[in-house]
C-alpha cells in the first residue's frame, strides 16, 4: 500500500513542471531593402538554383574544383565539425538523465582481523554480489531544461558549423576572384610595357632623323622601366591570393599554384529575399537565436533547483564467508525505499544561479537582436555597392575607351611631327590608368556579388539543424 501511494505522489508531481516557456522575441524587421525601392533589381523567385552549392551560379569549372577541396579539406570547417559532434554527444549525456541508474559489484575479499585474546584469529574470506537501481523522476523539469539547453545548444553549434562552412567559401570565391582581378590587371600592365616599348622605338627613330632629342630618349626609357617594375610587383599581391587560396584548401603553400586565371567577371543577378527570409537563411542569426534557446532553458533549470529532489533506490546481492553457500538464500541482502531531499539553507546561492540565469538570457536577446541589425546591415551594404558599382563600370569603360581613343590620335601625331612626347606620355599614362581603374571596380564588383550571397546566408536553411526527438 506504501508503494501505491509512492507512485501516485510521483506521477502527481511529474506535471509540476517550473520554467517559463521558450518564445522568441520579436524584432524589428523592415517590409523591403532600403536599395530595393528603386526596383533596380526586382526579387524573382529562386527555386531553380541550387541552394547548397550557391558558388556555381558563377559558371566557372575551376572555382568549382577549388569548392569541392575547400569542403573536404579545409582545417577550420573540420575543427567545426568536430565541435559540431561533441555538442550532440552532450545533447545524449542530457537525455541519459531520464533513465535509471544501474550498477553492479562483484568481490573476493581476504581479511584477518586483530585478535581480541591470546588465542590467534584465523584469515577468512568474503564472497560479494550485488546491484544497485537508482531512478530520479524529473519532477520538476531539471532533466528537460538540461536537455532542451544541450539541444539548442547542439543546434547552435551546428549553425556556427554552417557559418564557418560560408564563411570559408565566401573568402574562397573573394580571394579567386580577387586573384583573376590580378590577372586582369597583369594583361594590362603588361600592354603598358608593350606600348611603352613602341614608343620607345619611335622616339630613337626619330632621333636617328635628327627630330627627337637624347632627353626624349631618356625619358620614355624611364616610363617603361617603371612600367615593367609595375607588372613585376603586381606578382607579390598575386602570390598571396594564391597562398591564401592553399590554406582554404588545406594545401601546403609551398606545393600549390594556380596558373594565370582567365574567366567571366561579369556577375549573375543575385535578387535580395525578403528581409524576413533571413531569419531562416543566415546561420549567424539561427545561432544567436538558438543561444537565446539554451539561456532559458538554464533559467528553467536555475529554479528547478529550489524544489526537492525526489529518488527511488534499490539494491539487492548475496553475501557469504563461503563460496559453496555464496548464492545461497541465506545469503540474500537487499534493501528498497524512496528518499525525499530539499535544501535547507544555501546562503542564496540558488537565487544568485537564477538571477544570473536570467541576466544571460536578456544579454542572449540584445546579442540575437543585434545580430539581425546587422545582418540588415550587411545586405545592404552590398547591395549599395552592386548597383554603384554597377554604374561605374559603365561610366569607367566609356573613359577607357576615351582614353585609348586619345592615345591613338596623339601617337598617330607624334609619329607626324604634330605633337609633342610628354602628350604621348601623358595619353599613355592616362590610357594605363583609366583601365587599371576599371579592372579594379570590376573586381570589386565579383566580390561585392560574393558579399552579397553571403549576406543572404549562401544556400543555407535554418531546418537544417533541428536535433528535437
Amino acid at each position: 500500500m506504501f508503494q501505491k501511494w509512492v507512485w501516485l505522489f510521483v506521477f502527481a508531481l511529474a506535471a509540476c513542471e517550473v520554467g517559463p516557456e521558450y518564445t522568441p522575441p520579436d524584432v524589428a524587421m523592415p517590409n523591403e531593402y532600403k536599395e530595393t525601392k528603386e526596383d533596380w533589381k526586382k526579387a524573382e523567385p529562386q527555386d531553380d538554383i541550387d541552394r547548397g552549392e550557391w558558388w556555381k551560379i558563377f559558371g566557372d569549372a575551376r572555382l568549382n574544383d577549388l569548392m569541392q577541396k575547400l569542403n573536404a579539406s579545409n582545417q577550420n570547417i573540420v575543427a567545426a565539425e568536430a565541435q559540431y559532434r561533441q555538442a550532440k554527444a552532450l545533447v545524449d549525456q542530457a537525455r541519459a538523465g531520464y533513465a535509471p541508474k544501474i550498477s553492479g559489484s562483484i568481490s573476493d575479499t581476504r581479511s584477518k582481523s586483530a585478535p581480541t585474546t591470546s588465542t590467534p584469529t584465523d584469515p577468512t574470506t568474503a564472497y560479494a554480489v550485488s546491484a544497485t537501481a537508482t531512478w530520479e523522476p524529473d519532477l520538476w523539469g531539471s532533466v528537460k531544461h538540461a536537455v532542451e539547453a544541450s539541444e539548442a545548444g547542439a543546434e547552435a553549434t551546428a549553425a556556427q558549423l554552417a557559418l564557418t562552412r560560408l564563411s570559408m567559401q565566401a573568402s574562397m570565391a573573394q580571394y579567386y576572384f580577387q586573384l583573376c582581378t590580378l590577372d586582369l590587371l597583369q594583361k594590362a600592365l603588361e600592354s603598358n610595357v608593350e606600348s611603352y616599348k613602341k614608343l620607345l622605338a619611335i622616339t630613337k627613330n626619330r632621333h636617328g632623323m635628327g627630330i627627337a632629342s637624347l632627353l626624349n630618349i631618356v625619358t620614355v626609357e624611364s616610363q617603361l622601366q617603371a612600367a615593367e617594375v609595375m607588372a613585376v610587383d603586381n606578382g607579390v599581391a598575386r602570390a598571396q591570393y594564391e597562398h591564401a587560396i592553399a590554406v582554404l584548401i588545406g594545401q601546403p603553400v609551398s606545393g600549390f599554384s594556380l596558373p594565370a586565371i582567365q574567366t567571366n567577371l561579369n556577375p549573375p543577378v543575385i535578387p535580395p529575399q525578403l528581409p524576413a527570409k533571413l531569419l531562416e537563411r543566415r546561420p549567424d542569426i539561427a545561432q544567436a537565436e538558438r543561444q537565446m534557446a539554451v539561456a532559458n532553458a538554464q533559467i528553467g533549470a536555475a529554479m528547478a533547483a529550489f524544489y526537492p529532489t525526489f529518488s527511488f533506490s534499490a539494491s539487492g546481492g548475496f553475501s557469504s564467508t563461503s563460496f559453496a553457500k555464496w548464492l545461497s538464500a541465506p545469503a540474500q541482502v537487499w534493501s528498497l525505499g524512496p528518499q525525499l531531499a530539499s535544501n535547507l539553507f544555501d546562503g542564496g546561492l540558488l537565487r544568485a544561479k537564477e538571477a544570473a540565469a536570467r541576466a544571460s538570457y536578456d544579454q542572449s536577446v540584445a546579442l540575437y537582436r543585434q545580430t539581425v541589425l546587422s545582418a540588415f546591415q550587411d545586405v545592404e551594404d552590398n547591395l549599395v555597392s552592386l548597383r554603384l558599382l554597377e554604374w561605374e563600370v559603365g561610366k569607367q569603360t566609356e573613359a577607357v575607351n576615351s582614353a585609348q581613343l586619345q592615345l591613338k590620335l596623339v601617337t598617330d601625331e607624334y609619329v607626324s611631327g604634330t605633337a609633342a612626347l610628354a602628350d604621348v606620355v601623358t595619353a599613355q599614362i592616362n590610357a594605363y590608368t583609366t583601365q587599371n581603374t576599371l579592372n579594379t571596380i570590376i573586381g570589386r564588383r565579383m566580390v561585392a556579388t560574393v558579399g552579397l550571397v553571403k549576406a543572404l546566408g549562401g544556400g543555407w536553411n535554418k531546418e537544417s539543424i533541428t536535433l528535437k526527438q
